[in-house]
């Protein structure tokens, strides 16, 4: 199925059909960016923005939430 095919269904959806698909698809592309989130702090991807956050803790530049 190409993405032109799965646009032109979406746009048939009746709006509880797309609410349920939104939904759907919200929880699947939260899944897709914790793995990739996981997978880039194993591989070490992450450590230098790790540092500069530590860093500006340490030296007093971060605020309370």
């Amino acid at each position: 199925m190409s993405i032109t095919e799965i646009e032109q269904a979406i746009t048939e959806l009746s709006p509880e059909e797309l609410a349920r698909f939104r939904a759907w698809f919200d929880e699947y592309y939260a899944e897709v960016w914790d793995k990739q989130i996981e997978a880039d702090a194993k591989s070490g991807r992450l450590d230098k923005l790790i540092a500069e956050a530590d860093e500006e803790y340490d030296a007093g530049l971060s605020n309370p939430l």
